[in-house]
């Protein structure tokens, strides 16, 4: 076993209980048959075969020039690939950093540029959209397929990166990785969340934080248990599920994407026993028709988020128990319920270690009742984030005053159950994902015919938002909607783009010149609003081989 350091801060975890990579090793020496990872393909990973192959590809990566604190970014889908490179970085002491295959345009750039990573894993069909950007931070070695390798090698060459196929990485066995002396304050990943009033920021996150968040959002997970991880691997719940389930001796079932019409029977066919039914997920399958499928299944517990849908008609139709969680990226499952909540649009309650207040814009405590911003603290040193990458003001700005400032407006009843209101912080949501109205306003901007632009979310009849865009454009100019749409597909993530446009004069502002976005939310989608799905104009979010 790799030498484990620890701390004599009785408020921490061992490092032997909370970092993935001595987890990992020490599951591979005490059960090596017993399977930890099912793909959706069928395959199965053993826990032998996990520290042998994690091994090989983290002895590639560092002669490739991988170090200890170094980035690795991981631009793949969901997949065996993508979850042995974010182990063999972490056996590595790396720091993961997994983005999202929709990026694109400005925001890959600006991700590329904050994260300092030089070595990339790319997707083939991903590949591309690296050449097109101006620039591509520090970057120089990008891993791909042959078949990549063929088409593209000559324009990355004359881009200046090192394009190289993946068989380049495979190494050898290193009996002595894991690296020794990761510590549980070691920063494990890198996860970008919508910026709202800048760019997006990298949540910085400890091996304990990500350990820590995956076990208080579910705390009812056993060693028993099958994880299924229908969220993607550049997305926060995805990576503290499976340091969860690491940590707990479960298993997980790794798949490419929530589909309702499959779920149950997914479930049932891969032995899952919990997983997280993200935004509109519950409501997709309480609106299928009732069927003797709904209890043939394996699903014993679902963690909702947000708990829009009634726990007990979830319960009495499928059988399988429910809680929720008020979660960020930032935090560790601050505000958490029960089995089976009663309390319809509660999050619950702060859990043990956690304290909590709902604030006015002074950081003073509103009465029970009010709204105000929700913010938090822990008691405990490294389980929450510890800062945006290379954004010192924006990390000063969240955690003044000793406490992170959520940005959601929040208000508590008199016993003490939280109900999450609305953002203080203006990002949209969409289908789960988190949506920076400022990076699509910049996106917008960058068309010739605008003069200025609002993003906003509008209510979905799925839930959530959909995003909205209202237009003044420049004197003289004109600018059909379409022609607008066409203009954001190639800039930007499929659920970025726009569902609805307005166009006004001017957009309304307030004395300082801030535009009134609560004054366009209220108006909401008016006789004028084009609506692009009504219009025919489908976007569809690709979808990648593994």
């Amino acid at each position: 076993m790799t030498k484990v350091a620890d701390s004599n801060d009785p408020r921490l975890p061992a490092a032997r209980d909370c970092v993935l990579p001595y987890l990992v090793q020490r599951s591979a020496l005490d059960r090596p048959q017993d399977v930890f990872s099912v793909f959706e393909d069928g395959e199965e990973w053993r826990w032998g075969d996990v520290h042998r192959e994690v091994t090989c590809l983290a002895d590639g990566l560092r002669r490739l020039g991988l170090k200890r604190d170094g980035k690795l970014l991981v631009w793949l889908p969901n997949g065996k690939p993508a979850l042995r490179a974010m182990f063999a970085a972490n056996y590595l002491g790396a720091v993961i950093v997994a983005i999202n295959t929709a990026y694109r345009g400005g925001l890959l750039e600006h991700v590329l540029a904050n994260s300092g990573a030089e070595i990339a894993l790319v997707h083939p069909d991903l590949a591309p959209r690296l050449l097109e950007l101006r620039g591509r931070g520090q970057v120089r070695y990008v891993l791909s397929s042959p078949d990549a390798v063929a088409r593209h090698a000559t324009a990355f060459m004359q881009a200046g990166l090192d394009l190289q196929p993946w068989s380049v990485l495979e190494g050898n066995f290193v009996p002595g990785l894991p690296v020794a002396d990761i510590r549980p304050w070691t920063t494990q990943s890198i996860v970008y969340t919508s910026g709202t009033t800048g760019p997006s920021k990298g949540v910085l996150s400890s091996y304990v934080h990500l350990c820590t968040a995956g076990i208080e959002c579910m705390p009812q997970l056993a060693a028993s248990d099958r994880y299924m991880i229908n969220l993607p691997l550049f997305h926060a719940g995805a990576t503290l599920a499976i340091s969860a389930s690491v940590a707990r001796g479960a298993s997980i079932a790794l798949i490419g994407e929530f589909r309702t019409d499959t779920f149950l029977e997914t479930c049932k066919r891969l032995g899952c026993t919990a997983t997280i039914l993200l935004g509109v997920m519950a409501s997709f399958l309480l609106r299928r028709p009732p069927s003797p499928a709904d209890r043939d299944h394996s699903l014993r517990l679902a963690m909702l988020v947000p708990l829009s849908e009634d726990a007990a008609v979830l319960k009495a139709r499928f059988g399988f128990n429910v809680v929720t969680v008020f979660n960020m990226s930032e935090t560790s499952a601050p505000i958490r319920s029960g089995l089976n909540p009663t309390v319809r649009g509660s999050c619950g309650r702060p859990r043990p270690g956690i304290e909590a207040r709902i604030v006015d814009e002074n950081d003073c405590e509103v009465a029970a009742g009010q709204v105000g911003e929700l913010l938090l603290r822990a008691d405990a040193p490294w389980v929450m984030a510890h800062g945006y990458h290379e954004m010192p003001e924006a990390t000063a700005r969240a955690w003044r005053n000793g406490w992170f400032h959520t940005g959601d407006a929040f208000r508590k009843d008199e016993n003490d159950e939280y109900f999450f209101v609305d953002r203080v912080k203006d990002a949209i949501r969409r289908r789960g994902e988190n949506i920076s109205s400022f990076e699509v306003e910049c996106e917008a901007m960058a068309h010739e015919a605008v003069q200025e632009v609002a993003a906003l979310g509008v209510p979905s009849e799925f839930g959530e938002e959909d995003v909205m865009v209202v237009v003044a454009l420049r004197p003289g100019a004109t600018l059909p909607p379409d022609e607008l749409i066409a203009h954001l597909m190639p800039r930007m993530p499929a659920f970025m783009v726009p569902r609805y446009v307005r166009f006004v004069d001017a957009l309304p502002k307030t004395p300082t010149a801030k535009v009134q976005k609560h004054v366009l939310r209220n108006d909401g989608l008016t006789s004028d609003t084009w609506d692009r799905e009504r219009a025919g104009i489908q976007v569809k979010r690709e979808k990648f081989s593994v």
